[in-house]
């Protein structure tokens, strides 16, 4: 059987019908001739659901791999097939940020002729979401780009361009970072009153750090900032005091600003020796001249010194920052001595608001589940100290001396431990009971004199939205390790990173799921190359409810079924 047609000729011109015949043999005419079974109608009225119906009811009676290869086009070869849900949601998101815009702006020279931007654009879009979907290093990544994934406008890339990508972007990262940031705060209507800001490192396994190098008061090298008032001479991966554990290492210092509701802001990178002290003051005079409202800056206690204090309350800015129980100073001991009573707030945690000067306010934070969790800590470790100084009276001087100071590479099980004037080991019970009246407890100083006790704890609460960023940076996009040995590659490699982030950030915002589930739901929407004598084109899978689901939270269109279409050379 097969689908006969027939021309007939009306007033509006030729008109197609469409048939269902098989052929018979004529005796009479000793030949083959076409016998209608059905007739389907006029082709322009062709009735396309009951012919797929018609289709689904013949095709069950054969077997299914029969019915698969009757159906299916002799002709066509099936090639291949790579995810394309990440590439194609996180391209969109790129596209409404106006960030492909944006490169191409920030990179036109001020004087001269035009420079086509749409290739380096491409490549850096490819470049971010390999951080988001599958990060790996720039040789990797040009093979993931070229085999593993579909970049629109972007089918195959070698390692160079990669390169030459990261190396102009270097040069251009302080204007996309301030246009990126007012085409975020459009979008999701950012109001910055909170600002929270924190530092980290990544280590490099390198047997010698950098050589020194002159660098201007921002940690850039002489040349590459715009002010060379204040030289100092540093490398880039130096020595310092790793936050990841690894003192043995050389690394870098990277900071990063979150709003309240966790979307990163902007990105700094330091030498390995920079401090705490310092880099706030750069990132404050840095964020200045940004299109923001009144800024609270909300840090952690590594930013608590009085000169620091001082700076960030400079213009109409104010801060909230943590202070150590155990410094010692007398402003802490004062806050801590007051009596008052706690006011309950939501999330399982108390306040206490305690006025010690004209200027800062203290608020004593109170959290039950920490308190218990606390106690339960001091307890095992003063029984695990309790064993091991057990007996020790026994000890000569020498032995006790040299437990002594294994015990005080400790500090957890030192705190608790006192030495007799006759060189005896005992547990400290005052200690313990100093610590007990610690426990559950943190300290905030706030310079803001309109922000409620509640409003400041719920507030620095928030910083964890920071150190999630931290872990996301350094777990879900693969900050470390770094491949990168020229220090302008490991800048342009920390802004790619901040760019994911920022991506990954509006998705679990606006879909109310983590980046993992959202990233393995879309990365099943797959995009498959087939090939015949027509050409090759590409055709995306069905999209599956939770997809659907996904791109509706998103405002992203549903893609087209097909993508791509290469006719095949007359």
């Amino acid at each position: 059987m097969y689908v006969k047609t027939t021309k007939r000729e009306n007033k509006s011109g030729t008109v197609r019908y469409l048939h269902l015949a098989h052929n018979e043999w004529d005796p009479a005419k000793g030949r083959a001739v076409p016998k209608v079974l059905f007739t389907f109608g006029r082709e322009d009225q062709l009735d396309r659901e009951a012919v797929k119906r018609l289709v689904a009811s013949l095709s069950k009676l054969l077997e299914p791999g029969d019915a698969l290869a009757a159906t299916a086009a002799s002709d066509l070869e099936f090639v291949s097939s790579v995810p394309f849900g990440g590439t194609y949601v996180l391209d969109h998101l790129w596209r409404r940020l106006r960030i492909d815009q944006i490169v191409s702006r920030v990179g036109q020279p001020k004087r001269g002729r035009r420079r086509d931007m749409t290739a380096t654009e491409r490549v850096l879009f490819a470049l971010v979401a390999n951080r988001a979907l599958a990060p790996s290093s720039k040789l990797a990544a040009a093979d993931w780009i070229t085999y593993d994934a579909h970049i629109d406008g972007l089918a195959e890339i070698g390692e160079q361009p990669c390169y030459r990508a990261m190396d102009w972007l270097h040069e251009v990262t302080d204007d996309l970072e301030t246009e990126v940031f007012d085409e975020v705060a459009t979008l999701l209507n950012l109001e910055v009153d909170l600002l929270f800001f924190d530092t980290t490192s990544t280590y490099f396994e390198l047997e010698e750090p950098d050589e020194p190098v002159t660098r201007d008061d921002t940690g850039r090298r002489l040349g590459d900032g715009p002010d060379d008032s204040e030289a100092t001479k540093s490398g880039f991966r130096v020595y310092g005091k790793s936050k990841d554990s690894r003192d043995d290492l050389p690394q870098i210092v990277i900071g990063m600003a979150v709003t309240r509701d966790g979307i990163p802001v902007r990105c700094w990178c330091w030498p390995g020796n920079a401090s705490d002290q310092k880099v706030i003051r750069q990132v404050k005079d840095e964020m200045r001249d940004w299109t923001l409202s009144k800024i609270v800056w909300v840090t952690d206690r590594g930013f608590s010194s009085e000169e620091n204090r001082r700076y960030l309350r400079q213009g109409d800015h104010a801060y909230i920052i943590g202070e150590k129980l155990r410094s010692g100073s007398p402003e802490v001991k004062a806050a801590l001595s007051r009596q008052g009573r706690y006011t309950e707030i939501a999330e399982n945690m108390r306040v206490k608001e305690v006025r010690i000067s004209d200027t800062d306010r203290f608020v004593i934070c109170h959290n039950p589940e920490s308190a218990m969790r606390d106690q339960h800590m001091r307890t095992q470790l003063v029984t695990y100290l309790q064993e091991l100084i057990a007996d020790t009276d026994k000890l000569s001087d020498f032995k006790r001396g040299e437990l002594r100071g294994k015990i005080a590479d400790k500090p957890g099980l030192n705190r608790y431990l006192r030495t007799t004037p006759a060189g005896k080991l005992r547990i400290d019970h005052a200690k313990i009971k100093t610590e007990e009246n610690l426990d559950g407890k943190y300290l905030l100083r706030c310079s803001d004199p309109h922000l409620s006790a509640e409003d400041i704890a719920l507030g620095y609460k928030q910083l964890l939205e920071v150190e999630r960023g931290w872990r996301d940076m350094k777990q879900i996009i693969d900050l470390r390790p770094v491949y990168h040995r020229l220090e302008e590659r490991i800048r342009a490699h920390v802004i790619l990173c901040w760019l994911a982030l920022l991506l990954i950030r509006i998705i679990e915002t606006q879909t109310g799921t983590t980046w993992t589930q959202a990233r393995r739901e879309l990365q099943r929407l797959h995009a498959g190359t087939f090939t015949g004598p027509s050409g090759t084109f590409q055709q995306v899978t069905g999209l599956t409810k939770p997809q659907r689901d996904l791109l509706a939270k998103l405002g992203i269109p549903h893609p087209k079924q097909v993508i791509d279409l290469q006719p095949a050379p007359r």
